[in-house]
């Protein structure tokens, strides 16, 4: 008959191995989360696309209490808690989520086409059509995601000019604005530069001539008689 202690010792090694086992399932969500395709917020939840909401809330609810960094010593549960979140995030945003599906219906349209398959098609069913569609929605969603970096690209590029633009014409508005204020604030002092320039030039003909203030009279030019 087995003693208490035994008994005690028999239920701490039961714990003991409990604990490693959730600690092995945290470790390996953890390590599923960080290697699954980012762009993919389906992968990440490892959820099959057109779920209902309820199914997205429901699983990331179990598993960011699986592997919440304060539930666990895993140094990479942050990084993954992170992910798990941003994908939560995205799949309950419409938009966000409609054009993932959108990408994904494409690229099982595409792999369809590659093989002249139809959705009757046997194949289409098949274990190995599902890799191969998930391998044809990254490819199909790495393509959207450099279009729309070189979309950014070209958005910021031209509002880099309209901004580069907008500065100009405000300096331009602003020297002609302080040419203004200049040439305003040197009126007065063109005004009596001119006055000094009239008033000298009125006494320089005042000087001139045989009486004091007169102006000197010309000599009558002799008329010449013609001969005959």
């Amino acid at each position: 008959m087995a003693s208490p202690q035994d008994d005690d010792d028999s239920l701490d090694a039961l714990n003991s191995l409990e604990k490693e086992a959730k600690e092995f399932d945290k470790d390996a969500e953890i390590a599923r989360i960080l290697s699954a395709f980012k762009l993919d917020a389906y992968a990440i939840l490892d959820l099959q696309p057109g779920v209902p909401e309820s199914d997205i809330k429901a699983c990331y609810r179990k598993k960011s209490l699986l592997i919440h960094p304060d539930k666990t010593s895993n140094p990479s549960a942050p990084d993954a808690f992170d992910l798990l979140k941003k994908a939560q995030l995205e799949l309950m945003d419409d938009k966000h989520r409609a054009r993932l599906d959108e990408a994904i219906a494409d690229a099982r349209m595409l792999l369809m086409r590659e093989h002249k398959w139809t959705a009757d098609s046997p194949e289409t069913r098949t274990k190995e059509f599902a890799v191969d569609w998930r391998e044809k929605t990254k490819e199909v969603l790495i393509d959207n995601e450099l279009r729309r970096r070189k979309q950014l690209k070209a958005q910021l590029q031209e509002e880099g000019r309209a901004q580069r633009k907008e500065e100009e014409e405000v300096e331009a508005r602003k020297r002609k604005r302080e040419h203004d204020q200049a040439w305003e604030q040197s009126r007065e002092q063109r005004i009596g530069s001119w006055r000094d320039f009239k008033g000298g030039k009125g006494e320089a003909k005042k000087g001139t001539g045989d009486g004091e203030g007169e102006r000197p009279k010309m000599k009558k030019k002799k008329k010449i008689k013609a001969l005959g």
